[in-house]
């Protein structure tokens, strides 16, 4: 569903890809007529006719939208978004950011969508490049064997003292009586009462709720056994805050997709397994067999926070990542949304990192560093099935055909590997224009190869055979997938295909293609990613894109806006 506007407070509704919906309000600006019209052109710019699918991508958008109405005002701007000229919305774009310059862009081009009232000048203008260039950002770089080792084992040690304090406490509760009848002040009645009763926030209440018998005793130290059982059994954040990092240590799921984990997104496929569907980022749902230690730390979870559980309110109830808090209306809240849990639980523990200082804990370098190491055990360091064969023993053993069917079987394998390096090896077919005698007398051994006519020609370069990166010559050639039926490659597999032709129009897709590859750069091994992508970046890179004309790449790019929503992939293909 799109997003829409609300005149009255002036504000955007969005629902996201992850089917949660947020309301961004934007009443109180100093030029209303403005802030409607911008307010509408962000509105254009959401899932699923734009890029704006998480929260946090809308909330830039909403911020935006404030902070020009804002500016712009400061500087006498008392118009709306149909009277800004060429000059004004320059300026603004020199002294912004280039995230703000970008999401203002796209939000003066949604608006024009929509109404077609921009001045022409500032519409010309949008269409050209950005004013701010783009900081190049690094990956995360992965921590080193030893700071991975102090950060699992310290978290482990929270995890499992918090949790024989629990299951401590659950046991003198079982002997506890309600202390209104026993009139005793010991831990086996407070766990008792407080099992029964919730998390209590304060000494006060639970004096309240005994009235009669404790009310003349002095508080202090029974107000800190108070805490202490309650903390004993309802977990804290910081004990919720070291399950969660924990879990991501044991599973590499990005940090999002952790933080809004369900109750619903928990498959159990027998005793031992769990299926986890979560959201990462701006992409749809996500599914994922997680590792046996990840499972046992999560039974162990759900078992440490379902006496919790039991009292929180419907919103939190279906949460994963529930805490107990002093500060909460309802004593009891979701993850931290803050960095002072996580500092005070580093400090606690006395981490440390290679250099001697404090290590700081990013969720996004663990998940960079559970990667990483996942490449690293790939390679097992042997070369056979056994170690005590040679490899020529093992060939014989368990390559070396044994009967007529298995030979041809291997013969079959054979040819069909040597088949797809000639195809890869065949030059990329890349046309300057859309011309359908161009293409016939600039590439005879093309076209014979191809098996195309006048008529299949002129489809192909008219746009009637296009796929996403290219014109295809015979979709149903079955080069990758069942020979008559639509060819299931994926879109850059295009980009080694003998069948591919590229012609100017493919520009803006073959450009997002190559903002794609570097956004799995960034975030994927360097082994992994020259395994996966490597062949088919060389050849856009090095003899595709350097045959087209600056002036076709200029006017692709102004398509592009660098976002896993421009292009076809699934939900195990997109970037974080």
């Amino acid at each position: 569903m799109p997003a829409i506007v609300i005149d009255d407070p002036l504000s955007v509704r969005c629902w996201f890809n992850n089917g949660t919906e947020w309301t961004f309000p934007l009443s109180g600006l100093p030029n209303e007529q403005l802030a409607r019209d911008l307010a509408l052109g962000m509105a254009a710019n959401s899932h699923p006719h734009g890029g704006i699918g998480a929260r946090r991508t809308a909330t830039g958008y909403a911020v935006s939208v404030r902070q020009t109405v804002k500016k712009l005002a400061r500087e006498g701007f008392t118009g709306s978004a149909s009277d800004l000229s060429r000059p004004l919305v320059m300026r603004y774009f020199l002294a912004s950011s280039h995230e703000r310059e970008r999401e203002v862009r796209m939000i003066l081009k949604g608006f024009d969508r929509e109404t077609g009232r921009l001045a022409p000048e500032v519409r010309a203008y949008l269409k050209g490049k950005q004013v701010q260039q783009k900081h190049r950002s690094r990956p995360y770089r992965a921590y080193s064997d030893g700071e991975w080792e102090r950060l699992e084992s310290s978290l482990r040690q929270v995890v499992d003292e918090s949790w024989l304090e629990h299951k401590r406490l659950l046991r003198l509760a079982e002997t506890g009586r309600d202390p209104r009848v026993s009139g005793h002040h010991n831990e086996e009645d407070i766990a008792w009462l407080l099992l029964r009763e919730g998390p209590m926030r304060f000494y006060s209440e639970y004096v309240k709720y005994v009235a009669g018998y404790v009310t003349n005793r002095r508080s202090g130290g029974s107000n800190k056994m108070v805490m202490r059982v309650r903390e004993g059994l309802y977990p804290g954040q910081a004990v919720q805050h070291a399950y969660a990092v924990l879990f991501g240590v044991y599973s590499g799921i990005v940090p999002d997709g952790i933080d809004d984990l369900g109750l619903d997104g928990v498959d159990w496929a027998g005793d031992a397994a769990v299926l986890l569907t979560y959201v990462k980022g701006r992409t749809a749902r996500e599914s994922l067999s997680i590792p046996s230690g990840a499972v046992r730390l999560l039974e162990r979870w759900l078992e440490h926070s379902a006496p919790l559980r039991r009292f929180a309110n419907n919103a939190l109830r279906d949460k994963l990542w529930i805490a107990q808090s002093v500060t909460s209306k309802y004593r009891i809240s979701g993850p931290p949304t803050t960095g002072k849990t996580q500092r005070q639980l580093i400090a606690n523990c006395s981490l440390l990192g290679d250099n001697g200082q404090p290590l700081v804990v990013h969720r996004g370098r663990i998940r960079a560093t559970y990667e990483e190491r996942l490449a690293r055990r790939d390679w097992t360091g042997r070369a056979t099935i056994d170690p005590n064969h040679t490899p020529r023993t093992e060939g014989d053993h368990y390559v070396t055909p044994s009967d007529p069917a298995a030979l041809d079987a291997v013969e079959s394998i054979i040819e069909d590997g040597q088949s797809l390096v000639l195809r890869k090896a065949t030059p990329a077919i890349v046309l300057s224009s859309e011309r359908a005698a161009e293409f016939a007398e600039g590439f005879p051994d093309e076209v014979n190869r191809l098996g195309l006519d006048t008529e299949a020609i002129a489809e192909l370069v008219g746009g009637e055979r296009d796929v996403f990166t290219a014109a295809c010559a015979n979709q149903l050639a079955g080069l990758h997938g069942p020979k008559g039926k639509p060819c299931p490659a994926r879109p850059w597999v295009c980009l080694l295909c003998p069948l591919a032709v590229f012609l100017p129009r493919h520009s803006a897709n073959l450009l997002r293609l190559d903002a794609f590859f570097l956004r799995q750069f960034r975030q994927m091994p360097t082994e992994h990613y020259l395994r996966v992508f490597g062949p088919y970046a060389h050849r856009l890179s090095e003899e595709i894109l350097p045959k087209f004309s600056a002036e076709a790449k200029e006017k692709g790019a102004l398509e592009v806006a660098d976002d896993d929503a421009e292009l076809p992939l699934r939900p195990e293909e997109v970037t974080a």
